[in-house]
Formats: structure tokens, sequence, C-alpha cells
């Protein structure tokens, strides 16, 4: 089977995995649509009680399909809407969805991966997984949305670190910060999270439908307060216009040639005097 979200329902738990093997589970094009159209009809299912996201075998999520992106990174347009239609839809269907959203993680969780990660209620991790967003070696920076997404959940300091210094998160600190609710051994990971869902299905479904969507309203993302259609039009405003740029095409083609990116003349010594 090729790179698929994957949909298994077991009473009142919805199990979505994030399944393309061969990459480490990296999002294509089709998964976010398929993310999205999976989350809009588990909302729509009063039967169940609670959705488990996780990925296929030894890792989450290691990012975008990164083979498909000169397809359409490169024209403004159609950038942007793989950004504000393709994978925003994704996340805002599990933004809107009532049901408790767990998140198990294992391995790679990187770029996209954090980003759906951050969507879920309650995230659980195996001690040892990665976590980051390392687009700045790609030449090409967060998307707008998405970006305010992951500051809101993971914070300003681990953003900054992700993005600006292209650097890994070990789990244990991303728990101390406050991002992950629990930290575990790998080969006990299952039986935790099982306790958790158990201890979340024990619990009044109507009330975590009725929590969800006061969270929502308490904790806004910043287009979604009484100024929100002036402050998303500041926020989108040229965000995309980097789609031709050098910088960006390096990028994705360093990485698809498997190789360092070159983004201009680096000074052959860096000087530490302050």
């Amino acid at each position: 089977m090729g790179a698929a979200v994957q949909v298994q329902i077991d009473h009142a738990v919805a199990y979505v995995t994030l399944s393309a093997p061969k990459r480490m589970n990296a999002m294509s094009r089709q998964m976010w649509r398929d993310l999205a159209e999976v989350f809009r009809g588990l909302n729509r299912d009063a039967n169940l009680r609670c959705v488990l996201v996780r990925g296929e075998g030894a890792h989450f999520c290691a990012g975008g399909d990164i083979s498909e992106y000169a397809e359409f990174r490169f024209q403004e347009a159609s950038l942007r809407a793989f950004h504000e239609q393709d994978v925003w839809g994704g996340l805002q269907s599990m933004l809107d969805c009532d049901l408790p959203v767990l998140a198990q993680i294992a391995g790679n969780c990187v770029g996209a991966g954090v980003e759906i990660a951050c969507c879920c209620d309650i995230r659980l991790a195996a001690r040892g997984s990665r976590f980051g967003a390392p687009i700045g070696k790609l030449g090409f920076p967060m998307a707008p949305r998405e970006a305010a997404l992951v500051l809101r959940e993971a914070g300003v300091a681990s953003l900054r670190q992700m993005l600006l210094g292209a650097s890994f998160i070990e789990a244990d600190v991303l728990q101390q910060r406050g991002f992950l609710h629990g930290v575990f051994e790998s080969d006990s990971l299952d039986q935790e999270v099982g306790s958790v869902l158990h201890r979340v299905l024990s619990l009044a479904p109507q009330a975590a439908r009725m929590n969800k969507r006061m969270l929502r309203t308490l904790h806004p993302l910043p287009w979604e307060t009484n100024d929100s259609q002036q402050r998303l039009a500041e926020l989108l405003g040229d965000a995309y216009a980097y789609a031709e740029s050098a910088e960006h095409r390096e990028g994705v083609q360093a990485f698809l040639d498997k190789r360092p990116a070159v983004f201009g003349d680096l000074p052959s010594r860096l000087s530490t005097a302050l």
C-alpha cells in the first residue's frame, strides 16, 4: 500500500495511522487531504469517544514528502494553495474535532509531524524521540498559520530553537517545557498510552465534547479573536512571495541531490570576539 492516512475503529476509539513507512511517514500532499477528510468524518461519528494518532513503525512523522516539492513549491499561487488549503485543511480539521485526540509519538517527529502533534490534546512520547523543524536547511520559512499553531502549543523558546537553529529537541526537554504530557521507555509506550486511553474513555463523552469546544474559545489562535480578519490578512500578506527565490530552490534541490545546501558564501573563519 502507498502513502495513506489509515483509520481503524475499535469500539469507541478511532486509531488514525500516518502511513508512509518508506519515508518515515512523511506527509504527501494527498495525505494532508486525506487527513482533513478523515477527521471531518470522525467528528460526525456520535459513537466515538476518543482518537489516537500515531505513525506506522518506528517513527511518528518525519515531515513533508520533499520528493513532491518541485511540483508546486516554486510558484507563489501553488505554494500558497498547498499551505493554506492542503496543509491547513488537514490541521484545521484536527483542531475542529470535538473528540479528545491523543498522540502516540516515537522516533522522528519533524516539521509536519510537530504540527500534527500540536493539534492533539494529550501528547505521549517515547524517550529518545526527536522533535524539530529544520526547514532552514531547505531554504524556506514555516508558513504563518502553522508557526502560530506551534508557537501556541510548543512555546516561543522551542519554536526559535527549531527554526533559527534547525535544532532537534529531545522528548525529555519538551516534557519539561510542557509540550509533552508524558515520556516513557519505548517498550512501555503502548501500555502507558493504553492506560491514558482507558482513563479518557471512562469519562463522560458529552462533557469531553463540551470541554473541547470551550477550550477552542478560551485558547484561540491569533486570527480567531474579534479583529480576526485584519490580523489574518497581516499574517498572510506576502508570506509566500519567496516561492521563486534562489534560496528556496537551492534548499529543496540540495535535499533531493543528497548534498548540503549552499546559501551564499560563508566566512572562512568566524570571530569569537564580541
